[in-house]
């Protein structure tokens, strides 16, 4: 028995893109389980006694995680009535019980779709109705919100913390044998963070959590069994799923989980750890870096930041901080993880790097044609994993012509390196000027009064938009008249001065979403509205 929903309502082939499989390591057999792959084959290979996981509650080896995954699989199917291809809600901070639901529900061949702890009823509900939720394992912390959620379909929910799914896989019975799944069978629903509007629901495949191993983690990050991953982005992100969970997995690693890693926080546990992979944004970096001296990096060998973008001045602090060049990267839910990147020996300062290999990527105008080098356009790429939505008109928006259209404005320099511009809604034409809104935030990050900022466009009779800052100024600056003209001139000397922010607003905070990155569009509304 299977429950075909979300087969069901996959986009017409004629709507995927082309998937690029014909490199070796993407040579995947027909049939394949992606839990056994990346964590009972650690185990059979002979590192079931290695940490796998690490957590101020506890500390985990594969053997033990493959333990509570199988016990929580057998509580699944033998008590709850789990059939594959039923959808299960995760809700957790980044802990291992997290980590062993998701394992067990994908050994179970159910469909992990995790939430972010953050999120409230409301937002709960759209997902539990759009992705039609049968069971949810939540964090007992958490459980609130979920259960005053909309959950039409819902039939079971258990929670940890409390006892209640710790009893259950207390008296369940070890050992599973995982779910006879097909490479090609949907195994996790990831919905977009909300960065541009209302959420998508993202399909992938078994097959798609091996290729971001065997791909971007294996071609670029290259990691090793001695390494230990640490970091701050939520589990329930794919940056974070697969930066603190399958990368390290796939080599047999240690992956270090902490329930909150503000960049406050964030160095004391890489010391205490002696973690020498991290993984997290920009704006931690930069917090990270104004504080090196404070503490101890030296076990830190590669540093990953992603989630927005990387501007030059967090990656000369970082490189001057600590002596390591940061790895940018972009990837985006919709293709799971990084696709354009580049090892520690090719990194270009101020450039987010190369396709990752298996990847293919260029930059094209509106109808798909690929522009001049140098010449801003549209990215789109193609490579092992790509974009299915489910049951959303918007799938014929983001795949064209077997491309991946992923909304940002870049351009392409002439050895082939990529350059961030814009999210291709966030450039500003004003007065005839195009101008890249995170190319002024990058400018006034250079000033010692700015902690955070973001720039869109604002109506504006005359120009038809201008461009506006709204800044968080850091402690001790006065909001006033005169830094507002500061800030200008500022921008005047650093970039060319016709893209300097005619209106600055200075705000306490800009909005975001639970995973760091920055809502624009949240910005627009308010530029639009006057405020």
């Amino acid at each position: 028995m299977r429950d075909s929903f979300c087969e069901d309502l996959l986009p017409p082939r004629e709507q995927w893109p082309d998937f690029l499989l014909d490199r070796p390591e993407f040579h995947y057999p027909p049939r394949l389980n992606c839990a056994v792959e990346l964590l009972d084959r650690n185990v059979t290979c002979g590192r079931g006694d290695h940490p796998a996981l690490i957590t101020p509650a506890e500390t985990l080896s594969y053997a033990q995680l493959a333990d509570r995954v199988d016990r929580i699989a057998r509580v699944l199917v033998d008590r709850l009535g789990l059939v594959s291809g039923n959808r299960v809600l995760l809700r957790s901070a980044n802990n291992a019980w997290m980590v062993a639901a998701t394992f067990a529900v994908l050994k179970a061949g159910g469909v992990v779709v995790a939430t972010m702890p953050l999120l409230r009823a409301k937002e709960l509900s759209q997902m539990l109705r759009k992705a039609r939720i049968t069971h949810a394992l939540c964090d007992a912390r958490l459980a609130h919100e979920l259960r005053k959620a909309d959950a039409p379909d819902l039939r079971h929910l258990v929670t940890w913390d409390e006892g209640e799914l710790e009893a259950m896989v207390a008296v369940a019975a070890p050992g599973f044998t995982a779910h006879d799944t097909a490479a090609e069978d949907i195994c996790l629903i990831g919905f977009t963070s909300g960065s541009t509007g209302e959420p998508k629901a993202t399909l992938h495949f078994h097959r798609d959590m091996l290729a971001i191993c065997d791909g971007y983690a294996m071609q670029v990050l290259r990691p090793d069994p001695s390494d230990i991953f640490i970091g701050s982005p939520p589990l329930a992100f794919t940056f974070g799923l697969g930066g603190l969970v399958l990368f390290p997995f796939r080599v047999g690693a240690t992956a270090v989980l902490l329930e909150r890693a503000p960049p406050e926080d964030l160095p004391a546990a890489i010391a205490r750890h002696r973690a020498t992979i991290c993984f997290t944004a920009p704006t931690a970096y930069r917090v990270m870096a104004a504080h090196a001296a404070q503490h101890d990096f030296s076990s830190l060998r590669k540093c990953v930041s992603a989630g927005e973008t990387l501007p030059r001045a967090i990656y000369d602090a970082w490189l001057a901080a600590t002596g390591l060049k940061l790895m940018d990267g972009i990837g985006a839910t919709e293709m799971l993880h990084i696709f354009i990147s580049a090892t520690e020996d090719r990194i270009r300062p101020g450039a987010t790097g190369l396709p990752v290999p298996g990847y293919l990527a260029r930059v094209v105008d509106e109808q798909g044609a690929e522009v001049p080098r140098g010449t801003p356009g549209r990215l789109a790429v193609k490579g092992p994993t790509g974009c299915r939505y489910l049951d959303d008109p918007r799938q014929a928006q983001y795949v064209q012509h077997g491309w991946n259209i992923t909304g940002d404005t870049y351009t392409q320099d002439a050895d082939g390196y990529f350059w961030y511009q814009a999210r291709n809604d966030d450039m500003i034409i004003s007065a005839g000027y195009n101008i890249a809104g995170p190319e002024v935030e990058a400018a006034l990050l250079t000033h010692p009064a700015v902690a955070e900022c973001g720039v869109v466009g604002a109506p504006d009779a005359e120009r038809g938009m201008v461009v506006r800052a709204y800044v968080v100024p850091k402690p001790g600056f006065l909001p006033d008249a005169a830094l507002t003209k500061a800030l200008q001139d500022h921008v005047k000397a650093e970039i060319a001065p016709f893209k300097y922010p005619r209106s600055v607003v200075f705000v306490e905070a800009l909005p975001r979403t639970e995973t760091g990155k920055l809502q624009r569009f949240a910005l627009r509304q308010q530029a639009k509205s006057g405020t």
